[in-house]
């Protein structure tokens, strides 16, 4: 079964989080785009400099050693795993965008991150507009038929809701016949869908879903009384309610009696299916990244280190 990221850890160092996620260093790329290419270390964070691996180098498609490029699409916000690093800027960070700088480090590219709403991001790929896909996207075996994965990560679901619970979520069941928020063309808006036989297996009306096109917009819903609960992935529940007008606007409820069950299915990195060579090559860094410790820097900045897998693997779901 999918792990589940420590809700707690995530909460109590959020002091951390907000200095770090918002901080900028000299060496850290800017402007939505990624360090430039380079045959030297790049330092991806304060305290992590990757060095680039020329054997690794030579796995990626001759296309991507040419540009020197990987054109990454990515739905922004969805914090932590993609944000702007302040409002009205352009420059992003997150989960997703520093692991992609130094995979791009470690490849001997630039992983260049570029914003693409969330269910148009798959055909985007199909179309040749980006060459990978980093937006904390399930692993799922109809979206293997779009893109590869590199797994790279592993969390569940959980609700947002407003302060104090006040809509006395504890089973998922206590959403059935109630209005609820959710992203279109998400893992969670499936399982969503799938609670629907709890409700009626306990004869209580349907749970209303309302999908919006980005978790910001669910969550302004949420503000407004539109909806009683936000479904998403826990670590930005747990990151919004935290930061959102200094944690008091929203809470967490989180657990499998809450959110129901769910597969193990993990996160992946897309990657199109056009271009043979990347998956491994790709795969190939980020297990380099775990192996050394860098990737668990970068989770250990977002306060997330339960959500890390010891192993990459290309196509790990499940269902």
């Amino acid at each position: 079964m999918r792990s589940h990221a420590a809700p707690a850890v995530v909460l109590t160092a959020v002091a951390a989080l907000l200095v770090s996620a918002c901080s900028t260093d000299t060496g850290t790329p800017a402007a939505g785009g990624a360090q430039p290419a380079t045959d030297g270390p790049v330092t991806v964070l304060p305290g992590l400099t990757v060095k680039p691996d020329p054997k690794l180098h030579a796995m990626l498609p001759e296309r991507i050693r040419a540009t020197r490029t990987v054109r990454v699409a990515t739905d922004i916000p969805y914090p932590p795993f993609e944000m702007y690093e302040k409002e009205g800027s352009k420059q992003i960070t997150g989960i997703d965008f520093d692991l992609g700088q130094a995979i791009g480090a470690r490849l001997g590219v630039r992983f260049d991150f570029a914003p693409q709403k969330f269910d148009g991001i798959l055909p985007a790929v199909q179309a040749g507009k980006f060459d990978a896909v980093m937006s904390a996207m399930t692993d799922k075996k109809a979206r293997q038929k779009s893109v590869d994965f590199v797994d790279y990560l592993n969390a569940g679901p959980g609700w947002l809701v407003g302060k104090g619970n006040p809509a006395k979520i504890a089973v998922v069941t206590d959403v059935c016949g109630k209005p609820v928020g959710v992203q279109t063309g998400t893992n969670h808006q499936k399982l969503l869908e799938q609670r629907q036989q709890l409700c009626a297996a306990k004869g209580l009306p349907p749970i209303e879903i309302l999908t919006f096109s980005k978790d910001s917009e669910a969550q302004l819903a949420l503000r407004s009384g539109k909806v009683v609960a936000d479904y998403l992935d826990e670590v930005t529940a747990a990151y919004v309610a935290s930061t959102a007008d200094g944690g008091k606007a929203f809470s967490t409820v989180t657990g499998r009696a809450a959110v129901g069950e769910y597969s193990a299915s993990p996160m992946g990195i897309g990657i199109s299916k056009d271009h043979a060579g990347l998956k491994e090559a790709v795969r190939a860094a980020l297990q380099s990244l775990m192996d050394d410790g860098s990737y668990l820097k970068i989770l250990n900045k977002y306060a997330v280190p339960n959500i890390a897998i010891p192993k990459a693997t290309v196509n790990g779901a499940l269902d």
